[in-house]
């Protein structure tokens, strides 16, 4: 059986507007421009569309667990909104300065959870975010990482992909 492929986003800056400090409140988030239609457009091409971020905050004792998952649950719904689907929200719950982990990026383990829970192909996947850590960490999977502009239209990258 062939696996599937999926786009690979990180959150904050590629999703919702990078702001310079944590985003943790659903009041917060800021939709960029266009990325229901970049979503829309992913899943039309039939990719599954996976969140992948960093949430140190959350080992940092600025916010919660629940307030993380209130976010990304806010951001489902206002997609949904827009007829646009996010599959899954995968994230790093833990700050370097507490340790090293596995599971933040530039490490590859989120990404290889959502490739084994999803059944994946890793090379027929790519993973779009604004830090070079983003890119490390599709490269660490056997993805292809592409590095975009903080709060940039993901459209013309999609589109770009599209044609490759």
């Amino acid at each position: 059986m062939r696996q599937g492929s999926a786009v690979f986003l990180d959150r904050d800056g590629v999703i919702n507007r990078e702001r310079g400090e944590h985003t943790w409140r659903p009041e917060d988030v800021e939709l960029l421009p266009d990325v229901a239609k970049a979503i829309r457009m992913a899943t039309r091409s039939g990719h599954r569309v996976i969140v992948i971020t960093n949430q140190s905050g959350v080992q940092l004792g600025l916010y919660t667990i629940a307030d993380v998952e209130r976010v990304h649950a806010y951001l489902h719904q206002r997609l949904a909104e827009a007829g646009a689907h996010i599959d899954a929200f995968f994230y790093c719950p833990h700050h370097p300065s507490k340790g090293r982990c596995l599971c933040r990026k530039p490490g590859s383990l989120l990404l290889e959870r959502a490739m084994a829970r999803f059944g994946i192909d890793p090379r027929r996947s790519v993973m779009i975010g604004d830090r070079e850590r983003d890119v490390q960490a599709a490269e660490a999977a056997g993805v292809r990482g592409v590095l975009v502009e903080a709060n940039a239209s993901l459209l013309p990258v999609l589109d770009r992909l599209g044609r490759t």
